[in-house]
């Protein structure tokens, strides 16, 4: 019994690789038709991998920045006025954010670990002059280093003496110690400020940057920027618009447990609408919440890729059924042929499936291979950040050979339900 089982099993595998060398050949002889068979799937599967390759990048790149914000943080981000009109209406009721806030969040609040202000300028004039964009400067406090999670890559981050004392120092970002020094070491070198200098103490490492607004905390390259103490900031860097803008217009506070960020997030809140009269002049962001938003996005769009594949790849299917119907016609007197020494209609749907998935499963592989190529090309001219995932792969490549088999599957039963007699006088 096993004997004839065995021989069986290797007959099957015997007439099917009979088949995959039918198809092949049939394919080769008609080269252009295959391939304009093939095309549908090709540039299908090739938008579909390089359509979610950019969307991946996107999405990677705002959850890399929102993750960076950090979980257990919160912050305040003041919404200053823009004109003199707006300004009068908000002072009337509210003083703007101020180190008063910070001092009476600081001393209200349970689970502090690090907190900070910020004083953020940007500077008229600068000594090295940048090679690129003028860096912005950040008047912050020592423990924003850890609040951030910045990593001092030479020198070190100013101390709590030079905060007390408003100390020239600064640490420069990435970008800002290339922009002013290029390869330079630019630790106790000087930086002047509009007009005043500042020792360069420490570099920090890179960070990831958002080219857009995310929920509040506004689009900025987190690289070039000058960290200096924000009593320096706030003493030493004062202009003529000064007065025009809140005593500070950030604040960081991050807690020792990511799950008490919510409720300490209303807490933070009612203290500001109390302090400033219920005025919208500040934001409240809360990246833990911020990130949860972001992946239920990332799922949906997903969902919405799997569905622009499905309707991509449709017309694809299409275009194979439509080709395969024409090969059917074309192939009658063939098809009558192989019916009359004994084929059976089994063997002649196999025969079209078998070349249906042919022209799926290599459409499918020379689109994967222009999808990647896409992409790569993409990320090269327009500098955007894109993913080739493997997920993007096996979907775009697994739909187009079930599409490719199901439209042909219509093709094949027509071809098997000819009448033989008649299919050998066909002309």
């Amino acid at each position: 019994m096993q004997t004839v089982r065995a021989l069986v099993s290797d007959t099957g595998r015997l007439q099917l690789l009979a088949d995959c060398q039918r198809g092949i050949e049939t394919l080769m002889v008609h080269k252009l038709r295959s391939l304009l068979t093939m095309l549908g799937m090709i540039f299908g599967v090739a938008a579909v991998v390089s359509m979610m390759s950019i969307g991946a990048g996107a999405q990677q790149q705002v959850l890399a920045f929102i993750e960076q914000l950090g979980v257990r943080n919160l912050i305040v981000e003041a919404n200053e006025a823009t004109n003199f009109q707006s300004f009068q209406k908000v002072r009337k009721t509210s003083p703007g954010l101020t180190e008063r806030d910070l001092r009476t969040i600081r001393a209200s609040v349970a689970g502090i670990t690090a907190s900070s202000g910020r004083k953020r300028s940007t500077p008229q004039k600068l000594v090295p002059r940048p090679q690129r964009e003028f860096p912005e400067v950040f008047g912050v406090e020592p423990s924003y280093q850890q609040i951030a999670g910045l990593r001092v890559v030479s020198g070190r981050f100013f101390d709590a003496g030079e905060l007390a004392g408003a100390a020239p120092v600064c640490v420069l970002g990435e970008a800002a110690r290339a922009g002013l020094f290029g390869v330079k070491n630019p630790v106790g070198e000087y930086v002047k400020v509009n007009e005043q200098w500042f020792r360069v103490v420490g570099t920090v490492g890179p960070q990831v940057s958002s080219q857009t607004d995310v929920a509040g905390v506004p689009a900025q390259d987190r690289n070039n920027l000058i960290y200096v103490p924000m009593t320096s900031a706030i003493l030493r860097l004062e202009d003529s618009f000064s007065w025009f803008k809140d005593e500070i217009d950030g604040i960081y506070v991050q807690l020792g447990s990511p799950e008490d960020v919510v409720s300490t997030a209303d807490v933070v809140r009612g203290i500001l609408d109390a302090s400033h009269r219920n005025t919208p002049d500040f934001s409240l962001v809360v990246p833990a919440q911020l990130l949860a938003e972001q992946r239920r996005t990332q799922r949906i769009f997903q969902i919405v890729m799997v569905a622009l594949a499905s309707i991509s790849l449709l017309v694809g299917g299409i275009g194979i059924m439509n080709i395969m119907l024409a090969s059917v016609l074309e192939r009658t007197r063939e098809i009558g042929i192989r019916r009359a020494v004994g084929a059976k209609q089994s063997d002649v749907i196999r025969q079209f499936l078998i070349e249906t998935v042919m022209i799926a499963f290599v459409g499918g592989a020379i689109g994967l291979v222009l999808g990647v190529g896409l992409s790569r090309l993409i990320a090269l001219l327009a500098g955007w950040s894109t993913i080739v995932t493997l997920t993007s792969i096996a979907l775009a490549f697994a739909v187009s050979v079930t599409i490719g088999l199901i439209f042909g599957v219509y093709p094949a039963m027509r071809a098997a339900r000819l009448d033989p007699v008649k299919a050998l006088h066909y002309e």
